[in-house]
């Protein structure tokens, strides 16, 4: 059995106060400040555990995002001085699809390493729009052998990176040949890269990879980001090059595994080019998720890349006038490679509107690899998604500014989150290889089939006549 992987997280305080969806108001004028049970002690998610000593404090809650709005304070107060009212400068944060809760979330999980949970239980729609019309099927949950976390059975979380031959050969005598291709893995299913905005200083980088480094995987970056300051990270470090000017960073690509070359037409013909440089290089392709990239995705696997990246856009919705959801596109590729008998060749990667640990595990049910982080890191760094930055205002929390090591430990706490997440979906579904969750929608209920599966029979098919 390989050795268990293992995230170590941290507890990593924010450097600003958190916002918090909640704001106390206390009526202290009302307050006995004897009662031997205050509320404050009695909170079971600790909110007031830097206050609840001194009752009559004008301080509050240092770490807003811990309270899960469960309201026990306002109803057991005796003299009934607590109310919470929303926050409004948490209505202020992020945006219809980076909801405040997310972010909200993920801070908590930058913060602690745990995975959140929510003492009120869920109040949001029924479903929504691409993975949040998803749902994976918990059937083996009965099963408490099935327990990743704990460890009491192994799951497996790595993937290859490497290309994978459809086929052995052998010699004469029966023989494999003596120089195989190197295996490439990483023990997760996820890759890092910084977002397009909000990196505003050489410190977010390093954070960023660091983190990498120490989770294991790789993280994607443009090849005129590298300076000397990257070079402890030469095997974690996957430089994005174009046709144009990959020639100039030879250096970079001799100390890489992987590179990642922007689609253009005839970028095939560079793969040779690339791998004469280094031997053994593995060639990603980094594609724009647009109608047409389902026909690309099987042209450039027939040429021999080894990873295909596809990027939708902020929002997890398709590049173009159709705008599908990332859902239906992952869905559309890996289909059509499976008809194309060319997909256990070949590895893909989607970026995106990746926001939760549960768009990771449901990406790979409809049939990804594994997927690239972005902004998600950009939050465990505190971010808001204010939009400051991309009006070239200055940063409220001074990003540019951090510390290197804290911003690591606050990727990693955020990454081991949701590994752990991934752990308890595989082990409810009975799964305990990441590589055999991909593509398997049998553990995934999908809203359009089950309204199809019980009102079709209800109100029937419409018959449409030509005439």
């Amino acid at each position: 059995m390989p050795k268990k992987y293992h995230i170590e997280t941290k507890d990593s305080p924010p450097r600003f106060p958190a916002v918090g969806k909640f704001a106390t108001v206390e009526f202290r004028e009302d307050c006995a400040g004897s009662c031997r049970q205050c509320v404050k002690k009695k909170c079971v998610y600790n909110v007031f555990k830097d206050s609840y000593q001194h009752v009559i404090t004008m301080d509050e809650p240092e770490f807003l995002y811990i309270c899960q709005s469960c309201f026990r304070c306002v109803q057991e107060c005796t003299k009934g001085i607590f109310s919470r009212v929303i926050n409004p400068e948490y209505t202020l944060m992020g945006d219809e699809y980076w909801q405040p809760e997310i972010i909200n979330q993920t801070w908590f999980q930058a913060h602690t390493g745990r995975i959140p949970v929510s003492g009120a239980g869920y109040r949001g729609l029924f479903s929504g729009a691409g993975f949040d019309a998803m749902w994976t099927d918990m059937s083996e949950i009965v099963r408490p052998t099935r327990d990743g976390i704990h460890g009491r059975e192994y799951i497996g979380t790595s993937i290859e990176l490497s290309r994978k031959p459809m086929r052995l050969t052998f010699d004469e005598k029966g023989n494999l040949p003596e120089s195989l291709p190197e295996i490439v893995e990483i023990p997760l299913p996820v890759l890092l890269q910084p977002p397009a905005f909000g990196v505003l200083s050489e410190k977010e980088l390093l954070a960023m990879a660091g983190a990498a480094q120490k989770l294991h995987t790789m993280m994607l970056i443009d090849a005129g980001s590298y300076s000397s300051a990257f070079a402890g990270f030469d095997g974690t470090m996957v430089p994005r090059l174009e046709a144009n000017n990959y020639k100039k960073y030879i250096d970079i690509i001799c100390r890489s595994k992987m590179v990642e070359l922007a689609d253009s037409p005839g970028i095939e013909r560079e793969f040779a080019v690339l791998r004469g440089f280094k031997p053994g290089l593995l060639i990603g392709v980094g594609l724009p998720l647009d109608s047409t990239v389902a026909f690309r995705a099987f042209e450039l696997t027939g040429a021999g890349a080894d990873v295909l990246h596809f990027y939708a856009d902020d929002n997890g919705r398709e590049i173009g006038s159709s705008n599908r959801t990332l859902r239906d596109m992952i869905r559309e590729i890996h289909r059509k490679l499976v008809e194309a008998r060319m997909r256990p060749t070949v590895n893909l990667l989607f970026s995106g509107g990746i926001a939760m640990a549960e768009h990771m595990a449901k990406a790979i049910i409809c049939g990804a690899d594994g997927v690239v982080v972005d902004i998600p890191m950009l939050i465990a760094l505190e971010c808001r998604l204010c939009g400051r930055c991309k009006r070239g205002e200055s940063c409220p929390i001074v990003i540019g500014e951090i510390d290197v090591n804290w911003g690591s430990q606050r990727i990693v706490n955020l990454i081991g989150a949701w590994h752990n997440q991934l752990l308890e979906v595989m082990g409810a579904c009975g799964i305990r290889e990441v590589r055999r969750l991909r593509g398997e929608v049998g553990r995934a209920l999908f809203l359009e089939d089950l309204e199809r599966e019980s009102f079709a029979p209800i109100f029937g098919q419409r018959k449409v006549s030509c005439e």
